[in-house]
């Protein structure tokens, strides 16, 4: 069942005497239970569309739907309700620095309408499950930035909501630290059930925790499709530029210049799928085309239990036959030349 629907959702701003559009006919379902991330490079309109979601920003037109609820449709005292069951982590934390780590988390408890003691039983709980029951006490200032956007998911999470939002939540935590923040993320999503969008440049973070991923473009939905689908075989140019940040599989400005001067044969990348046989074409190459071949560039990696990948190679022999192992190849799987 879709928990969050977009519905042609266009949302444009007007600076001065110029209007931006910021999002362009938006289409997307979000599944309940699932870690949904949205990546794009900055000015693609993330952060607009997640604010979009708790209603902080109206839509120019379109619909959306939380929960089956057009929130553009609710009066103020529906829409808090709304916004009650969806938690927001930010990228810098936004904690109050004259609180400690429980007052900062009981805060919006109260705001709520939480008496004392449920309050105090539902930090206490938080702030266990998120792993800094020892730090109830001190002050954003002592605690270290991994610690900071934990108490941020405790905050988050403080009134049960369906939903999180997490916007660049990783951004300014080293990787050894993003790390640990995914899993807790991860937790969130497994344990407690909690639907999460991630909000992110990065396409380490989806990869790390997402079910299915949509790729912005100036404001436009390029790709949408399981976290595998996307990595593995991107459609659009735009996917194809992100995901190579992270899976670097064919070579380019100084590899490439490394490879041509190191292998003067033709070099091909083919892409590597579990069931593609590709080290069948190859273990043959010799004495079905008199072809040598030589791996020179690339990797295997395994996402969701599946293993993918590219690999480079320098193919050497009889210009007729190298065409024929190219043929080969493509037979079983993508093939593309090395410019």
């Amino acid at each position: 069942m879709s928990l969050i629907e977009f519905h042609e959702v266009t949302k444009t701003f007007t600076t001065g005497k110029r209007e931006v559009i910021a999002l362009d006919g938006i289409d997307l379902a979000i599944e309940a239970g699932e870690v949904f991330g949205v990546i794009g490079h900055s000015g693609a309109g993330k952060s607009t569309l997640v604010r979009l979601v708790n209603a902080l920003e109206p839509v120019t037109s379109g619909r959306v739907l939380v929960d089956g609820a057009d929130l553009a449709t609710l009066p103020e005292r529906r829409l808090r309700a709304v916004r009650a069951g969806i938690g927001m982590v930010f990228q810098q934390f936004n904690l109050l620095r004259s609180r400690t780590v429980f007052g900062n988390v009981a805060y919006p408890l109260k705001i709520a309408g939480w008496d004392r003691e449920r309050r105090r039983r539902r930090v206490a709980e938080l702030l266990n499950f998120v792993g800094i029951a020892d730090k109830a006490w001190t002050y954003p200032d002592q605690l270290s930035g991994g610690q900071k956007q934990r108490v941020g998911i405790a905050r988050a999470l403080g009134t049960n909501p369906k939903i999180l939002l997490a916007d660049e939540s990783t951004s300014a935590l080293d990787p050894e630290t993003t790390g640990e923040v995914l899993r807790l993320l991860k937790r969130v999503n497994t344990e407690l059930g909690v639907t999460i969008v991630v909000i992110t440049h990065e396409m380490e973070v989806v990869r790390e925790i997402a079910d299915r991923v949509a790729v912005l473009e100036n404001g436009r939905v390029a790709e949408v499709g399981s976290v595998f689908d996307v990595f593995s075989a991107p459609k659009t140019d735009t996917a194809k530029r992100l995901v190579g940040t992270v899976l670097r599989e064919a070579p380019e400005g100084l590899d490439l210049e490394r490879l041509r001067a190191r292998h003067p044969g033709r070099l091909v990348t083919a892409r590597v799928h579990e069931d593609g046989r590709l080290g069948a074409v190859l273990s043959g190459a010799a004495g079905r085309h008199g072809v040598r071949f030589e791996i020179v560039y690339g990797g295997i990696t395994t996402l969701s239990g599946r293993s993918f990948g590219g690999l480079t190679l320098e193919l050497t022999g009889e210009p007729s036959d190298v065409d024929a192992l190219v043929a080969e190849l493509r037979a079983r799987t993508e093939v593309e030349e090395v410019a």
